[in-house]
Formats: C-alpha cells, structure tokens, sequence
C-alpha cells in the first residue's frame, strides 16, 4: 500500500511540474509588445493608444524602445504623455500624400517615437501612453513595429506580420484593428424611446380630447333631458 501511495505520489508531481512548465512556457511565448486597445473605429478623434513593453530576459533590463507609426495612413495630431524616468524623442516625417482636413492640409506626421533613460526589469513592463487627434479612415488596421533594446545589447524586433489565416508570428508587430463607425445600440435605444414617448403623449393627447368632448355632449344631454322634464311637469300640473 504504501508504496503504491508513493508511485501515484510521484505521478501526481510529475504532472503537476509539466504543466507548470507548459503555461510558464505559454506565458513567455505570449509576453510581447502589444497595444492597447487593440481597436477603433475608423476616423475616430481625440483618443489614446497604449504600447505595453515587458521584459522578458531573465537578466538584462530593457533600456529602449521605439514605436514605428505607419505613414501610408498617419496618425494626426500625435502627443507624447511624459512618463517618469524616460525621455521621449519624436521623429516627423513628410507625407509622401499629404491629408487634408477642415483645418488644412496636413504635409508632416510623427513616424517614430523613441524612449530612452528608464529601464525596465526582468519580469516587469512598462505602458507608454500616446494620444492622437484623428486616425486614418482609409485603412482596415493599422500596424507599428517596435524594437526593444535590451541592457546586454540584445535588440528584439516586434515586425513581424501575419498574413491571412496563419498562426501568430514569434515577433509579432502590434496591430490596430479599425472598425466602421456605427450609430451605437445606446444611441439608437435612446432615440426609439423617445419616439415612442411622443408617440404615447401624442395618444394620451388624443384620449383625453376625445373624453373632453364627449363629456361636454353628455352634460349637454344632460341639460336638456332636465329642462324637458320641467317643463312637461308644470304642463301635466
């Protein structure tokens, strides 16, 4: 008995330990740059994009990062949120096409922002905060690549992109996803109720007039039936 105890015992944490090993090792795979949220809808204004960075060394710190925002389709009105410990660099770039807005023809848009100074632990991460004023309505997402540069040296490059259908890549670019703008279900509940409270109102309306009148033909009948009544009985007297 007892050794059977042992060998199921052994079983057990031998399962156990590869299971932890499995997730661990799930967890590292999926620890990369992302954004947040990971999507928009399309020429959505005044709005903010987080790049979520996690070190994933087990010794070295991450000392840089840079985002590459797209330029076939710019992002308009781009501002850095000041991050403690860290110095943002943003880059312009001139617009192979420029974009016209109501407020003019926009001809420059930032292409790169670089944050440098901090650092970043092993096993830690760090959000940089971007705001924009526009983004692009011509495009179905819209992807920045990234590199992390690392304290021993080591540069990852978070470019890659997944076509159609394929599996995710191992470094993969974050991506943007951009949604056709559609009167919310909030908005359309809103106006179909008040619609159907003006309708209601515009029934009570309607009620309570015609209650109005025909109280007013009754009293009527009313008077008359009386008066008639009088007068046959001082004829009958």
């Amino acid at each position: 008995m007892s050794s059977t105890r042992t060998a199921l015992r052994r079983v057990g944490l031998s399962t156990a330990l590869a299971a932890a090993t499995v997730l661990t090792a799930a967890g590292i795979a999926s620890a990369h740059v992302t954004i947040h949220p990971d999507g928009y809808a399309k020429g959505a204004t005044d709005g903010a994009l987080t790049f979520r960075v996690p070190d994933e060394s087990d010794t070295a710190s991450t000392t840089k990062v840079q985002v590459f925002l797209p330029t076939d389709h710019p992002l308009l009105g781009v501002l850095v949120s000041p991050h403690d410990g860290w110095t943002a660099k943003v880059t312009d770039t001139k617009l192979k096409t420029p974009v016209k807005t109501d407020d003019g023809t926009i001809t420059d848009a930032v292409s790169e922002i670089t944050w440098t100074g901090g650092k970043i632990g092993p096993g830690q991460y760090e959000d940089f905060d971007v705001a924009f004023g526009q983004l692009p309505e011509d495009t179905a997402q819209l992807v920045f690549k990234a590199l992390q540069t690392y304290s021993d040296g080591k540069i990852v490059r978070w470019i890659e992109e997944a076509g159609s259908g394929d599996e995710e890549p191992e470094n993969p670019a974050p991506v943007l996803k951009l949604t056709a703008a559609t009167t919310t279900s909030a908005t359309a509940s809103k106006t179909s109720a008040v619609a159907a409270g003006a309708s209601k109102a515009s029934a009570s309306d309607s009620t309570a007039r015609g209650l109005g009148v025909a109280g007013l033909v009754v009293g009527v009948l009313g008077l008359a039936a009386g008066a008639f009544a009088v007068v046959r009985g001082r004829r009958t007297q």
